[in-house]
């Protein structure tokens, strides 16, 4: 049934997205997701055994999540046409729309001057906007984007084929909890060990897809390089500390000719990363939107894999 869904939810979210209204009015799913996280963190994150505390964590939250996604799944599997509803459902936890429009704002904010890319980037990066030039606010966008395009919109998409509605919110559950607790801080490190690996786990197989799906999709850019992105994505991949996070950023690095990654400041602190590609480094608002080209064909790709997907299961059942 997720193979089915998962192409219904792509178009919907694509095109519709989750409206800023209904936001304001009952927030989001991650948003939901994150509150539960929020009070795990509060009320185990303290004293001895952290590190076993955040299994506990883990383990309560997608318990919750599991039980949740799988009564919602069954509810509208009980409906006539509820397979459109489970899409519906499922297309909100995947971001093609508002990582695409985040990244666009950042090309036409830097267009109009560095302190609005500055502004507009910080909304999808953690790292300090006030040291950037013009060519850092460029990549730190090019970069949300290609990682994102994993963890936001193939990797969901990956557990939604199949696993369905539950498999989807599993999987978010898993990266909100990451994005939340999965630092090497003091206070994370233990508590946030379990969300960090399973986070690793769940991404491993979908991190290369995406990789390769970005290669794939090269070849339908103008001027882009499909046997660079996966070459560089192969060479690269390995030189991030995360094993999944390296493979889109090199592949979109290689596929354009960009050199991404490199030093960062964090609240002050400069840390030393790896770079990926051996391009440009000098980029400018056209990069970003030459890189959103190669983004919006990597979803179209997506779907058109989708769509093979759900019309093989559908001819042979």
């Amino acid at each position: 049934m997720g193979a089915l869904v998962a192409p219904i939810a792509l178009v919907f979210e694509r095109l519709v997205g989750y409206p800023d209204w209904l936001v304001r009015r009952i927030g989001h799913p991650v948003m939901w997701m994150g509150a539960l996280i929020a009070q795990l963190d509060k009320g185990l994150n303290g004293g001895a055994g952290r590190r076993g505390k955040g299994v506990a964590a883990l383990v309560l939250l997608l318990g919750v999540t599991g039980v949740v996604s799988v009564a919602v799944a069954w509810l509208c599997r009980m409906l006539p046409f509820g397979f459109l509803v489970e899409a519906v459902l499922a297309s909100t936890l995947i971001a093609q729309k508002s990582l695409g429009d985040a990244v666009a704002a950042v090309a036409a904010g830097l267009r109009r001057s560095l302190a609005e890319g500055r502004t507009t980037v910080s909304h999808i990066v953690g790292r300090d906007p006030q040291v950037l030039d013009e060519a850092g606010v460029a990549r730190a966008a090019v970069e949300s984007l290609a990682e994102s395009s994993s963890d936001g919109v193939v990797a969901p998409l990956f557990w939604l084929v199949l696993l369905g509605l539950p498999g989807i919110a599993l999987y978010k559950a898993a990266n909100t909890a990451d994005s939340m607790i999965g630092h090497k801080t003091e206070r994370h490190l233990a508590f946030g060990w379990a969300a960090a690996k399973f986070d690793d786990l769940v991404n491993l197989v979908p991190a290369r897809l995406t990789a390769l799906l970005v290669a794939g999709a090269a070849f339908f850019v103008r001027g882009a390089a499909p046997a660079a992105a996966w070459a560089t994505a192969r060479r690269d991949a390995h030189k991030h500390d995360s094993p999944n996070a390296g493979w889109p950023e090199a592949a979109f690095a290689g596929a354009l000719g960009y050199t991404l990654g490199g030093p960062r400041s964090y609240a002050g602190e400069v840390v030393d990363l790896p770079s990926f590609g051996a391009g440009r480094a000098d980029l400018g608002p056209a990069d970003i939107e030459r890189a959103l080209g190669l983004y919006r064909a990597t979803l179209n790709l997506t779907l058109a894999a989708t769509l093979v997907v759900a019309a093989m299961l559908w001819w042979l059942g």
